[in-house]
């Protein structure tokens, strides 16, 4: 059933959600257990490419069950979740998920998170049957690996040198979509880290779209292919055609965190500050894949800053830079934020901290590229720079 093409020769794949079991007796596990089945049905029903069935017809209609467990601990509500094929038996899939029972997080919050963390690995895996491709994963899986690991620490020495790896994987196999989407990712990386100038820019920005146009042409309901397509445009300032991208990306995989924190950004670049936020707190409500987390916190510390929200701002952005410092750039968002909320000596050290991790930044090259974006965005951020300026940013 699972060899490619099969699936699709006879219909979407099928597959049915059995209510979460519980083992205790506590009337609280039982509802909680009710709402994440609930959640979890609702979120798999909005993917295009599978149909999603009642639980009394699982065991003669639909290809996949879904069967979990949920169990409470004194600090953490965990879930187990298995998938299994009906014609043989067979466990296609298992994951286990825990979230915190914390003062800070509301019960539709647990529950939300609790959904997200097995259905975003539900959704890839079963993109992953759908889309499978044995002739090359294996191979696939060594080059990319070695290309990872040769850009692991970055410099430009190691991304020519990763580059020369998949092109020569992707020169002996046209066709290998795991090579074209890292490929096609690597170019990017080039791009933003600033090792591509000039015309080189222009050459990896092309071939990087000619070759995710090409892969999702032989798979377009693939979701790292549409992942990746979505980034691309947000980075090449293709804000319309990003939306689109990404939210394709999202009827395979309602949960996916990336391609929300990507439609942020397109929002806020075309000047939609309220919406980019609402989106933010939808992938921040969903916390996958974790990974990414500080990513649409610093979205909606940005889209916070945008509005003026100063003090909104401060605590999203500070959860950010306890995940992780990135580039330097919250940091500098940060110091706007104080500087904005009359905290001048935490404003100058959140900037010297911004500097020291991306020396060289001044008023001109700290900016995003500005190329189709909105004039509401641009007079928003014109008077972030001028607090980062106040907090100490140099004006050249």
């Amino acid at each position: 059933m699972l060899r490619p093409g099969l699936i699709f020769a006879r219909g979407p794949a099928t597959i049915a959600v059995m209510p979460i079991a519980d083992a205790s007796n506590d009337p609280l596990a039982a509802q909680m257990a009710a709402n994440v089945s609930g959640r979890l049905t609702d979120g798999l029903a909005k993917i295009e490419n599978i149909r999603v069935l009642a639980p009394d017809m699982a065991a003669s209609k639909a290809d996949f069950v879904v069967k979990g467990e949920l169990q409470r601990s004194e600090h953490a509500w965990t879930i187990r979740v298995r998938m299994t094929a009906t014609d043989t038996g067979e466990v296609k899939w298992t994951a286990s998920h825990s979230v915190a029972v914390t003062e800070d997080m509301d019960v539709p919050l647990q529950q939300s998170r609790l959904a997200a963390g097995v259905g975003h690995a539900l959704a890839v895996r079963l993109n992953e049957l759908l889309n499978a491709d044995p002739r090359s994963a294996a191979k696939s899986k060594v080059v990319i690996e070695q290309a990872t690991a040769h850009i692991n620490q970055t410099s430009p020495e190691r991304f020519k040198a990763a580059q020369a790896m998949l092109e020569q994987a992707l020169t002996e196999d046209p066709d290998d979509t795991d090579v074209q989407i890292a490929l096609a990712a690597l170019l990017m990386r080039g791009v933003q880290m600033v090792w591509l100038s000039g015309a080189e820019r222009e050459v990896a920005e092309t071939k990087a779209e000619a070759v995710l146009q090409q892969t999702l042409r032989a798979k377009p309901n693939h979701i790292p292919a549409n992942e990746a397509y979505c980034r691309f445009l947000n980075a090449t300032n293709q804000f319309g055609s990003s939306l689109v991208a990404c939210a394709r990306a999202l009827s395979f995989d309602p949960w996916n965190g990336i391609a929300l924190y990507h439609i942020g950004l397109a929002q806020i670049q075309t000047g939609r500050f309220e919406d980019a936020l609402a989106t933010f707190k939808q992938a921040d409500r969903f916390d996958t894949p974790q990974v990414s987390r500080w990513t649409w916190m610093i979205g909606a510390g940005w889209a916070n800053m945008l509005m003026g929200r100063a003090e909104d701002a401060v605590p999203w952005l500070q959860k950010s830079i306890a995940i992780t410092a990135a580039s330097g750039r919250t940091h500098m968002l940060l110091a706007a934020a104080y500087q904005q909320m009359g905290k001048t000596e935490e404003a100058r050290a959140a900037m010297e901290k911004g500097r020291e991790l991306r020396p060289g930044s001044t008023y001109h090259n700290v900016p995003t590229p500005k190329k189709n974006s909105s004039p509401v965005y641009i007079e928003a951020a014109e008077r972030i720079m001028q607090l980062m300026v106040a907090a100490g940013l140099p004006a050249s």
